[in-house]
C-alpha cells in the first residue's frame, strides 16, 4: 500500500477547506450556503471541468433515483453535480483524508448531505456489497493505480447487472517520455498511464462491454485556450484548481496541456456495461 500512501500526501494540501472558503468569502460568497456552481472551478480536477462533467452524466444517461458510486471522488465536484443535476443518490470515495472531509463540509454547505455521502478508501478493495450501485465513475484516477485489472473487477462487483461504467482517464497516445511533474503526480514512481487498449483489454477481461469511446483532445484543449485567455484578460480568480495545488500549480499545468498539445496524453472517455 505504499504506492496508494504516496498518492494520498501528493493530494494533501493541509489546509484546504480553510483556503478554498477564504477565496469564496473573499468573493462575497455566504459560505455556510453555497452552491455547486460555487465550487466548480475547483472541485471539477480534471481535464474538461465541468463541462466533461456535464457530458459524462449524459453519456451515462443519468436519472432520478439511480445509485452513483465515484471512485476517487477528490472533493466532491462530480458527485455533487450528479445529485443536483439529476437526482441521483451518489457516494465517493477516496485515498486521501483531507479530500473526503473537505468533500462532506462542501456538501453540507450546498445543502446535499441527504443526496451524497463520502469516505475515506481503496478502490481495489472497495467496502461494498455486491451488486450495490446502478453506475460507477473514475474520473482522472487510474493514472494513479498501477493494479487496473483488480480496479475494474472491483468496479464490476459493486455494480448491478447492466450496470454502466463511466471511465474518464488521462491515457497514453505516445510511447514518448511525459514531462513531470503533473497534476496527479510528482515523478513517474506514483503514475500509471496506460492506452486506451489497455485499458479497452481489461475492462472486457473484467466482464464489462465497451458501449462507447471517445477521445476528449479537441474538447479539453479548446476549454483550456478559453481560460487561459480568461486569465489573461481578466487576472488569476480567487477559486480555482490552484487552491488545491499550491505554488506547483502554473508548472503542472503547463506540463499537462504540452503534453496534450504535443499528442503525447489524450483524455478519454469510456462507458462498459457490466455483463452477464
Amino acid at each position: 500500500m505504499d504506492i496508494e500512501r504516496d498518492v494520498a500526501r501528493h493530494y494533501t494540501h493541509g489546509s484546504l477547506e480553510g483556503a478554498i472558503l477564504g477565496a469564496l468569502a473573499s468573493t462575497g460568497k455566504d459560505v455556510d450556503h453555497l452552491d455547486t456552481a460555487d465550487l466548480s472551478a475547483a472541485d471539477e480536477f480534471h481535464l474538461g471541468w465541468l463541462a466533461q462533467t456535464v457530458e459524462l452524466a449524459k453519456q451515462l444517461d443519468l436519472s432520478p433515483g439511480m445509485t452513483v458510486l465515484d471512485i476517487g471522488a477528490g472533493i466532491g465536484g462530480p458527485a455533487r453535480y450528479f445529485a443536483k443535476a439529476h437526482g441521483c443518490r451518489v457516494t465517493g470515495i477516496d485515498l486521501t483524508d483531507e479530500f473526503v472531509q473537505v468533500a462532506e463540509s462542501l456538501t453540507r454547505r450546498c445543502g446535499l448531505a441527504d443526496q451524497v455521502n463520502f469516505q475515506t478508501g481503496s478502490g481495489l478493495a472497495l467496502p461494498y456489497d455486491s451488486e450495490t450501485f446502478d453506475v460507477a465513475t473514475l474520473i482522472h484516477v487510474g493514472m494513479n493505480i498501477a493494479d487496473k485489472a483488480t480496479l475494474f473487477g472491483e468496479a464490476r462487483r459493486v455494480l448491478k447487472w447492466g450496470g454502466r461504467f463511466g471511465v474518464y482517464d488521462i491515457m497514453r497516445a505516445s510511447p514518448d517520455p511525459l514531462p513531470y511533474p503533473m497534476p496527479w503526480a510528482h515523478t513517474a514512481e506514483t503514475s500509471f498511464v496506460e492506452t486506451p487498449e489497455t485499458y479497452r483489454q481489461l475492462l472486457t477481461a473484467a466482464g464489462f462491454e465497451i458501449a462507447k469511446e471517445r477521445d476528449r483532445s479537441a474538447f479539453a484543449l479548446q476549454l483550456g485556450r478559453e481560460m487561459r485567455e480568461n486569465a489573461e484578460r481578466n487576472g488569476v480568480p480567487p477559486l480555482g484548481l490552484h487552491t488545491l495545488m499550491g505554488p506547483a500549480t502554473k508548472e503542472r499545468l503547463a506540463n499537462v496541456m504540452d503534453a496534450l498539445q504535443r499528442g503525447l496524453i489524450a483524455p478519454v472517455e469510456i462507458i462498459a456495461v457490466k455483463m452477464k
